[in-house]
Protein backbone atom coordinates (compact mmCIF):
# COMPACT_ATOMS: atom_id res chain seq x y z
CA UNK A 1 0.00 0.00 0.00
CA UNK A 2 1.25 3.52 -0.72
CA UNK A 3 2.36 5.75 2.13
CA UNK A 4 4.40 8.92 2.70
CA UNK A 5 7.84 7.33 3.25
CA UNK A 6 9.37 8.88 0.11
CA UNK A 7 7.86 12.29 0.88
CA UNK A 8 9.15 12.14 4.46
CA UNK A 9 12.69 11.40 3.30
CA UNK A 10 12.54 14.34 0.90
CA UNK A 11 11.13 16.65 3.56
CA UNK A 12 14.17 15.88 5.72
CA UNK A 13 16.26 17.29 2.86
CA UNK A 14 14.32 20.55 3.00
CA UNK A 15 11.63 20.05 0.36
CA UNK A 16 8.19 21.29 1.37
CA UNK A 17 5.78 20.94 -1.55
CA UNK A 18 6.35 17.50 -3.01
CA UNK A 19 4.09 16.48 -5.86
CA UNK A 20 3.39 13.02 -7.17
CA UNK A 21 3.13 12.68 -10.95
CA UNK A 22 1.68 9.90 -13.09
CA UNK A 23 0.20 9.41 -16.53
CA UNK A 24 -2.52 7.43 -18.24
CA UNK A 25 -2.85 6.44 -21.87
CA UNK A 26 0.67 5.70 -22.91
CA UNK A 27 -0.19 2.37 -24.54
CA UNK A 28 -3.50 2.93 -26.39
CA UNK A 29 -3.74 3.34 -30.14
CA UNK A 30 -5.71 6.59 -29.99
CA UNK A 31 -6.43 9.74 -28.03
CA UNK A 32 -4.19 12.01 -25.96
CA UNK A 33 -1.87 10.97 -23.17
CA UNK A 34 -2.98 12.44 -19.83
CA UNK A 35 -0.79 13.32 -16.85
CA UNK A 36 -1.62 14.56 -13.38
CA UNK A 37 0.40 16.17 -10.60
CA UNK A 38 -0.89 16.18 -7.04
CA UNK A 39 0.17 17.55 -3.66
CA UNK A 40 -1.76 16.04 -0.76
CA UNK A 41 -1.67 17.49 2.77
CA UNK A 42 1.19 16.01 4.82
CA UNK A 43 0.23 12.59 6.10
CA UNK A 44 -3.37 12.69 4.89
CA UNK A 45 -4.82 9.18 4.80
CA UNK A 46 -7.42 8.58 2.10
CA UNK A 47 -9.10 5.23 2.61
CA UNK A 48 -8.77 2.94 -0.39
CA UNK A 49 -6.19 5.08 -2.19
CA UNK A 50 -3.93 2.82 -4.24
CA UNK A 51 -2.48 2.31 -7.69
CA UNK A 52 -5.39 3.11 -10.04
CA UNK A 53 -4.88 -0.16 -11.95
CA UNK A 54 -5.70 -2.12 -8.78
CA UNK A 55 -9.05 -0.39 -8.24
CA UNK A 56 -12.45 -0.82 -9.83
CA UNK A 57 -13.81 1.92 -12.07
CA UNK A 58 -16.44 2.73 -9.44
CA UNK A 59 -13.79 3.09 -6.71
CA UNK A 60 -11.59 5.28 -8.94
CA UNK A 61 -14.53 7.55 -9.70
CA UNK A 62 -15.30 7.97 -5.98
CA UNK A 63 -11.65 8.63 -5.10
CA UNK A 64 -11.34 11.14 -7.96
CA UNK A 65 -13.69 13.53 -6.17
CA UNK A 66 -12.15 12.90 -2.72
CA UNK A 67 -8.66 13.64 -4.05
CA UNK A 68 -9.71 16.86 -5.76
CA UNK A 69 -11.46 18.07 -2.61
CA UNK A 70 -8.57 17.09 -0.31
CA UNK A 71 -5.50 18.10 -2.31
CA UNK A 72 -3.41 21.13 -1.50
CA UNK A 73 -3.08 21.45 -5.27
CA UNK A 74 -3.54 19.29 -8.35
CA UNK A 75 -3.39 19.74 -12.10
CA UNK A 76 -4.41 17.47 -14.96
CA UNK A 77 -2.80 18.07 -18.35
CA UNK A 78 -2.38 16.28 -21.66
CA UNK A 79 -0.35 15.97 -24.81
CA UNK A 80 -2.41 15.71 -27.97
CA UNK A 81 -2.43 13.07 -30.67
CA UNK A 82 -0.70 15.57 -32.98
CA UNK A 83 2.06 16.05 -30.40
CA UNK A 84 2.41 12.28 -29.95
CA UNK A 85 2.70 11.88 -33.73
CA UNK A 86 5.18 14.74 -34.01
CA UNK A 87 7.59 13.65 -31.27
CA UNK A 88 6.93 10.17 -29.87
CA UNK A 89 4.92 8.78 -27.00
CA UNK A 90 7.75 9.03 -24.44
CA UNK A 91 8.46 12.69 -25.18
CA UNK A 92 4.74 13.50 -25.30
CA UNK A 93 4.32 11.70 -21.98
CA UNK A 94 7.06 13.82 -20.38
CA UNK A 95 5.57 16.95 -21.94
CA UNK A 96 2.16 16.22 -20.37
CA UNK A 97 3.85 15.64 -17.00
CA UNK A 98 5.74 18.95 -17.23
CA UNK A 99 2.48 20.72 -18.06
CA UNK A 100 0.79 19.14 -15.04
CA UNK A 101 3.58 20.23 -12.69
CA UNK A 102 3.64 23.72 -14.17
CA UNK A 103 -0.14 24.04 -13.76
CA UNK A 104 -0.20 23.44 -10.00
CA UNK A 105 -1.76 26.37 -8.11
CA UNK A 106 0.72 25.78 -5.28
CA UNK A 107 4.14 25.43 -6.83
CA UNK A 108 5.95 22.18 -6.09
CA UNK A 109 9.64 22.22 -5.21
CA UNK A 110 10.16 18.51 -5.90
CA UNK A 111 8.42 15.96 -8.13
CA UNK A 112 8.29 12.20 -7.69
CA UNK A 113 7.52 10.61 -11.03
CA UNK A 114 6.01 7.17 -11.55
CA UNK A 115 8.25 5.07 -13.77
CA UNK A 116 11.94 4.97 -14.52
CA UNK A 117 12.54 8.28 -16.33
CA UNK A 118 12.70 11.75 -14.78
CA UNK A 119 14.45 14.22 -17.04
CA UNK A 120 14.03 17.77 -18.25
CA UNK A 121 11.63 18.75 -15.48
CA UNK A 122 11.42 22.36 -14.33
CA UNK A 123 12.03 21.36 -10.69
CA UNK A 124 14.16 18.65 -9.04
CA UNK A 125 12.62 15.24 -9.73
CA UNK A 126 13.17 11.55 -9.20
CA UNK A 127 11.66 8.49 -10.87
CA UNK A 128 10.11 5.76 -8.73
CA UNK A 129 9.39 2.41 -10.36
CA UNK A 130 5.86 1.29 -9.40
CA UNK A 131 5.58 4.58 -7.57
CA UNK A 132 1.79 4.47 -7.65
CA UNK A 133 1.92 1.58 -5.17
CA UNK A 134 4.54 3.29 -2.98
CA UNK A 135 3.64 7.00 -2.73
CA UNK A 136 0.26 8.43 -1.74
CA UNK A 137 0.87 11.47 -3.94
CA UNK A 138 1.69 9.37 -6.99
CA UNK A 139 -1.30 7.09 -6.31
CA UNK A 140 -3.53 10.18 -6.18
CA UNK A 141 -2.06 11.49 -9.45
CA UNK A 142 -2.57 8.03 -10.98
CA UNK A 143 -6.29 8.14 -10.23
CA UNK A 144 -6.71 11.72 -11.47
CA UNK A 145 -5.01 10.86 -14.76
CA UNK A 146 -6.77 7.51 -15.26
CA UNK A 147 -10.29 8.76 -14.56
CA UNK A 148 -9.79 11.80 -16.79
CA UNK A 149 -8.43 9.71 -19.66
CA UNK A 150 -11.27 7.15 -19.31
CA UNK A 151 -13.83 9.95 -19.46
CA UNK A 152 -12.14 11.26 -22.61
CA UNK A 153 -12.50 7.78 -24.13
CA UNK A 154 -16.22 7.79 -23.42
CA UNK A 155 -16.47 11.15 -25.22
CA UNK A 156 -14.45 9.79 -28.16
CA UNK A 157 -16.76 6.78 -28.29
CA UNK A 158 -19.77 9.06 -28.70
CA UNK A 159 -18.03 10.80 -31.58
CA UNK A 160 -16.67 7.64 -33.21
CA UNK A 161 -18.92 4.77 -32.03
CA UNK A 162 -17.70 2.32 -34.66
CA UNK A 163 -14.45 1.60 -32.78
CA UNK A 164 -15.85 0.63 -29.36
CA UNK A 165 -13.50 2.97 -27.49
CA UNK A 166 -15.67 3.18 -24.36
CA UNK A 167 -15.15 -0.54 -23.81
CA UNK A 168 -11.42 -1.02 -24.52
CA UNK A 169 -10.30 2.57 -23.77
CA UNK A 170 -8.25 2.67 -26.96
CA UNK A 171 -6.03 -0.34 -26.26
CA UNK A 172 -5.18 -2.72 -29.06
CA UNK A 173 -7.70 -5.46 -28.35
CA UNK A 174 -8.71 -7.85 -31.10
CA UNK A 175 -12.11 -6.15 -31.39
CA UNK A 176 -10.48 -2.73 -31.68
CA UNK A 177 -7.99 -3.86 -34.33
CA UNK A 178 -10.74 -5.58 -36.29
CA UNK A 179 -12.78 -2.35 -36.22
CA UNK A 180 -9.76 -0.42 -37.49
CA UNK A 181 -9.38 -2.87 -40.36
CA UNK A 182 -13.06 -2.52 -41.22
CA UNK A 183 -13.51 1.25 -40.89
CA UNK A 184 -9.96 2.56 -41.23
CA UNK A 185 -8.40 5.12 -38.87
CA UNK A 186 -9.65 8.64 -38.16
CA UNK A 187 -7.74 11.71 -36.85
CA UNK A 188 -7.76 10.52 -33.21
CA UNK A 189 -5.31 7.70 -34.02
CA UNK A 190 -1.57 7.73 -33.32
CA UNK A 191 0.14 7.04 -36.63
CA UNK A 192 3.06 5.01 -35.24
CA UNK A 193 0.69 2.85 -33.21
CA UNK A 194 -1.36 1.65 -36.18
CA UNK A 195 1.42 0.72 -38.60
CA UNK A 196 0.03 -2.81 -38.68
CA UNK A 197 -2.65 -1.50 -41.05
CA UNK A 198 0.00 -0.57 -43.63
CA UNK A 199 1.94 -3.78 -43.05
CA UNK A 200 -1.16 -5.85 -43.80
CA UNK A 201 -1.80 -4.24 -47.19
Amino acid sequence: MPDYSIEQELSLKGYKNICGVDEAGRGPLCGPVVAAACILPDGLFIEGLNDSKKLTEKKREALFDVIRESAVAYCIAEASVDEINEMNILEADLLAMRRAIDGLSVKADFAIIDGNIARDFQIPAMAVVKGDSKSMNIAAASILAKVTRDRMCIDLDREYPQYGIAKHKGYGTKAHMDALREYGPCPIYRTKFIRFLDEEK
